[in-house]
């Protein structure tokens, strides 16, 4: 493997359920990526503020209470601060009927109950390199 990857691992909302976001963070962890973690209750503006100061590739969002509802703000505020190279993924309780709201938002992947750490880690890593890539051909670097 390349150059570890960067996550923010995050809750953002009033959902305070974080079982799933920290299995999610050890599962990357394993894997060799560096996962920044954030206690649940996160508002948007202090997502995208961490993701700029810890440069991130991947930003993953876990919801079980509706909190996916508000992602498509997130990926506004994202773009606002010139960060849409980073790829957002949305892991837990999201009904199938809602998720092209956050497909069409620019969310790359949603990840279901019973998805397995394989296509977890999988998935991270190439949505991450892609990320990495982008921001190189935007004339960024690579850590």
């Amino acid at each position: 493997m390349s150059t570890p990857l960067r996550v923010l691992v995050t809750k953002i909302g009033f959902d305070g359920h974080d079982r799933g976001s920290r299995l999610v963070a050890a599962f990357l962890r394993d894997a060799g990526h560096e996962v920044v973690y954030t206690p649940p209750w996160q508002e948007i503006s202090a997502v995208v503020t961490l993701a700029l100061q810890e440069d991130v590739d991947v930003i993953g969002v876990s919801s079980l209470a509706t909190d996916h509802l508000i992602v498509p703000d997130l990926m506004e505020a994202l773009c606002d601060a010139g960060l849409d190279h980073v790829e957002v993924i949305v892991g837990g309780i999201v009904p199938d009927n809602e998720i092209p709201l956050l497909t069409d938002a620019g969310v790359a992947r949603v990840f279901g109950p019973g998805s397995s750490r394989e296509d977890i880690v999988d998935g991270v890593e190439e949505l991450g390199r892609s990320a990495q890539q982008r921001k190189l051909s935007r004339g960024g670097f690579e850590a």
